[in-house]
């Protein structure tokens, strides 16, 4: 025979309707993502030519990860709009959680020629050229980034990890010395690339 104490079955009363309410929430929150997906769907079904109508939609998809789909409504939206900018954002960021950063490039090209002088769009398209161990590509977007916004504390990061990736142990250490002062803990990381991701014709 088996005793239950006092105490436990006191715990378990008192967790059971708790428990019941998460997994309704759950519930609930599933039915949720269905039904405002379903929503926007009509919508673009009634409005076909609404490019912003498919972004939302694309939008809905890739917040609860179905890329596949997100990225077919971001290509049509682009289709009906082919300045639609935000689209091109959506489409490579897409790409990019895919890790189908080949994908991503052109995408993220396309909105740095549309704002040159955008830092974040920059940094962006320095990720994707990192990614793909384009290094040198990727400093000249980390660079982009900072000459319009010199506090761009990521990116200084990012371009320091480049330098480490490519040997240029100087400059790393240079960034790595100004972050000290600027956020502990992008130096802290930094420092942990420079011990584990140096080249090893460039160790001494």
């Amino acid at each position: 025979m088996i005793h239950v104490s006092k105490p436990y079955m006191h715990f378990r009363t008192f967790f059971r309707p708790f428990l019941v309410f998460l997994c309704l929430s759950g519930l609930f929150a599933c039915q949720d993502k269905g039904a405002r997906i379903r929503e926007l769907q009509q919508e673009v079904w009634k409005n076909p030519e609404d490019a912003r109508g498919y972004l939302n939609l694309g939008k809905e998809y890739a917040q609860h990860q179905q890329y596949k789909e997100a990225i077919e409504a971001y290509r049509r939206a682009i289709t009906i709009e082919p300045g639609l900018d935000e689209a091109y954002s959506a489409l490579g960021a897409a790409y990019f959680d895919q890790k189908n950063f080949a994908e991503a490039l052109p995408w993220m090209e396309k909105r740095v020629r549309i704002a040159p002088d955008d830092s974040l769009r920059n940094f962006d398209l320095g990720n994707v050229f990192f990614q793909l161990k384009r290094y040198d590509d990727a400093v000249a977007s980390y660079k982009k980034a900072i000459d319009n916004s010199y506090s761009f504390q990521e990116a200084w990061y990012s371009l320091a990890v480049c330098y480490i990736k490519t040997g240029k142990m100087e400059e790393a250490r240079k960034i790595h010395t100004w972050l000290q002062s600027k956020n502990n803990y992008l130096a802290v990381s930094l420092e942990r690339h420079m011990q584990n991701d140096v080249p090893e014709n460039t160790k001494k």
